[in-house]
């Protein structure tokens, strides 16, 4: 087993008493990634905010946080220089450029200029904005701003990557291209923790995760395992659910409905054929069941609500 970059034994946090984490335990192997998912609200910010030390956990339970041997709350200065955050919001200096953001944020970290200049070198060229070092940041497109970002993360060699919501509102291909860096920094040894409503990103890079509702975790493990262990193989997609007679259901395992949708769930494909006989090509889309279902079906919500 390796070594564990993070441990996490029945922490709470409550909120004016009402409990945003509650009881949550989970373990996280170092130059790894591990993915926190769940609906808005479900704990998953306080979690991370927990981590930094920048939330204190409950006394009352007695849980305990550990981060690469430090208990966050006691040790916060610890964790933050073995650690780098990429939060959800992009919050770059408009109007420095590209070198100077980074020289900037180095100098936070006591990172003297001239063993910042070569880091600076490096994730410029690991990022592939070499050729922007001396833009400011307004010229720059939404996905450059966000690779600086994640540079910038990088500046201090961190340990544990934090990620939120990395590639929000950004195109498939600079998605990917963030994702290939990601999966040469955990080969290099850096753990990352991962919160994501992108079920796809989370399927990519997790090599494991919890799914979060209402502070509990209510599912952990392998994502490609938890979608074959817990959710029937097969799904058809049905957009006009008013033109499905109960007669056509009777081979599914299981139905949900979501807004205009009905969501039908089945062992074979052929039951699903079966069902979608008479109905027009753009009314139904047959499909293998994903990590998204899987989270419909736990947490009776879409990700994004």
């Amino acid at each position: 087993m390796k070594e564990l970059a993070i441990k996490i034994e029945k922490v709470s946090k409550s909120f004016m008493g009402l409990k945003a984490v509650n009881n949550l335990s989970f373990e996280v192997e170092t130059a790894t990634c591990f993915g926190l998912l769940g609906p808005n609200g479900a704990g998953k910010s306080t979690t991370m905010n927990m981590i930094c030390g920048k939330a204190r956990r409950d006394t009352t339970d007695n849980g305990t946080i550990n981060v690469f041997g430090y208990d966050p709350e006691k040790n916060e200065l610890d964790i933050k220089y073995l650690s780098g955050i990429v939060p959800q919001e992009n919050n770059l200096d408009l109007e420095l450029s590209v070198l100077n953001n980074l020289l900037i944020y180095a100098r936070f970290y006591g990172i003297k200029k001239n063993d910042a200049l070569p880091r600076i070198e490096y994730l410029l060229d690991f990022m592939e904005l070499t050729e922007k070092k001396d833009s400011k940041i307004r010229t720059l497109s939404g996905g450059m701003q966000r690779r600086l970002i994640i540079a910038r993360a990088l500046i201090n060699e961190p340990k544990l990557l934090i990620l939120d919501e990395p590639t929000t509102g950004l195109d498939p291909q600079v998605r990917q291209l963030i994702w290939d860096k990601m999966r040469q920094l955990k080969n290099d040894g850096v753990t990352i923790l991962l919160c994501t409503h992108y079920m796809d990103e989370a399927y990519q890079l997790s090599d494991s995760l919890i799914i979060m509702h209402n502070g509990k975790k209510v599912l952990e493990g392998n994502p490609i395992s938890l979608v074959k262990d817990n959710i029937e193989p097969w799904v058809m997609e049905v957009n006009t659910p008013d033109k499905m007679a109960d007669t056509r259901l009777q081979g599914a395992q299981r139905i949900e409905r979501t807004y205009s949708r009905m969501m039908i769930y089945a062992d074979h494909i052929d039951e699903l054929n079966q069902a979608a006989k008479g109905l027009e090509d753009r009314d139904y889309m047959l499909r293998q069941s994903n990590l998204e279902d899987l989270f419909l079906k736990t947490t009776g919500r879409n990700l994004n609500e």
